[in-house]
């Protein structure tokens, strides 16, 4: 997979260096030219430009990309080229940064972004996955917020605890996507019982997140 980064700083340069490891074909557009040509990423393309403007993303050749991540620290900058990343080079998947969560709003489909990552956001989520037990928490979301991956960890009053898989009455439109128990990785199987401490893994709607954490909710004292 060819992959245009845009922003050669530290996250930029942290991510190119994952793709270039997995195997995948790396470019790198950054505008500043003491950040151009780092030693620290060998195998990697680069272009010194500025990819807001179309002429740069056309030398890029941006149209040969299947992905294209905005990561510059500007988020004027991330919104501008991945709307030009889309409208004008048909890049099937944008990933853009929000530098300040304050314009997390405007990363949408209207700006051509498919998928947003907001540090701030992604700590915080990764927080309460490490603490919250009984609970759904959302760990991401997808394809322009249409589906979301969510996480919930079954605690000793949950009411399915011992009972099996299949037996989940899932909402509409929510796909479980793996079980963690302990250091293994369980694919979902129907007749799999759970357990307590049982880290489950969904891909769900958000209109249908609440009716998923009903379904968790739990027992009423006494039952």
């Amino acid at each position: 997979m060819r992959v245009a980064i845009v922003g050669a700083g530290a996250v930029g340069r942290s991510i190119a260096g994952e793709l270039l490891a997995n195997g995948h074909a790396v470019m790198l557009i950054e505008k500043d030219a003491r950040k151009v040509g780092a030693r620290s990423l060998p195998g990697a393309e680069w272009l010194h430009a500025d990819a807001c403007e179309v002429s740069s993303l056309e030398e890029a050749q941006l149209a040969t990309c299947e992905v294209l991540v905005a990561a510059t620290g500007d988020d004027k900058a991330n919104l501008v080229v991945s709307l030009l990343a889309k409208t004008e080079f048909a890049v099937n998947r944008v990933v853009a940064r929000v530098k300040d969560p304050r314009n997390e709003w405007l990363y949408t489909e209207a700006w051509g972004v498919d998928v947003a990552v907001s540090t701030p956001r992604v700590l915080a989520a990764l927080v309460e996955e490490a603490v919250t037990v009984g609970d759904v928490v959302r760990l991401m979301s997808f394809r322009k917020g249409a589906a979301n991956l969510v996480e919930t960890t079954l605690a000793e009053d949950t009411p399915w605890v011992g009972r099996a898989l299949g037996e989940l009455p899932l909402p509409r439109e929510t796909v479980l996507t793996a079980v963690l128990r302990g250091e293994r990785v369980i694919t979902p199987s129907p007749d799999e019982p759970l357990e307590v401490g049982d880290e489950l893994l969904f891909v769900t709607h958000e209109d249908v997140e609440d009716e998923l954490r009903a379904v968790f909710a739990p027992r009423p004292t006494g039952s």
